[in-house]
């Protein structure tokens, strides 16, 4: 777990969450798309299952990873007598990374909220209810979140292990 796929010097798993970064706003839009104009419910709702259990495993692993890496630090300076990046480059990395977990703090509380109550109050099979007007405007707001964590992820990689 200590060497990375995409050709830098970041971690497997590093570069695993970066790839699920990339491929989960495309995978989001089209869950929006299949419910809001195909009508599909049961595919939207799976989708929306099948997201949530890949990033679970891919941040509970990608936690995992940066523990027995002794922290992001590490993986980012692997080589401590001649770091990557130190001083205000890294204290520039290390605002990045904070105003990324902003995001990435709230946007499971958000969209699992957003999960949970569309679990209770729908339907089985889903279809339209009295639910669904808070179910867009929770939904909008967990997407921009979740938009926002990606965004923010891959600006922080960047920074860290393609910039220097």
């Amino acid at each position: 777990m200590s060497d990375g796929f995409l050709g830098n010097d970041a971690s497997f798993m590093l570069d695993f969450v970066v790839c699920a970064l990339v491929l989960v706003v495309p995978v989001v839009a089209y869950s929006i798309f299949a419910v809001k104009v195909q009508k599909k419910y049961l595919l939207h709702r799976n989708l929306q299952i099948f997201l949530a259990v890949v990033l679970a495993v891919a941040v509970a692993a990608f936690e995992v990873d940066i523990r027995l890496h002794g922290g992001w630090e590490n993986i980012v300076n692997k080589d401590a007598q001649n770091p990557r990046i130190s001083g205000e480059a890294l204290a520039e990395v290390r605002r990045l990374l904070f105003i990324h977990l902003v995001f990435a703090i709230s946007t499971p509380f958000l969209w699992g909220g957003t999960f949970w109550l569309a679990w209770k109050r729908f339907p089985s099979p889903p279809f339209p209810s009295d639910h669904s007007r808070l179910h867009k405007k929770l939904g909008w707001l967990s997407t921009a979140d979740l938009v926002l964590t990606s965004v923010t992820g891959l600006w922080f990689y960047y920074a860290a292990f393609i910039a220097r």
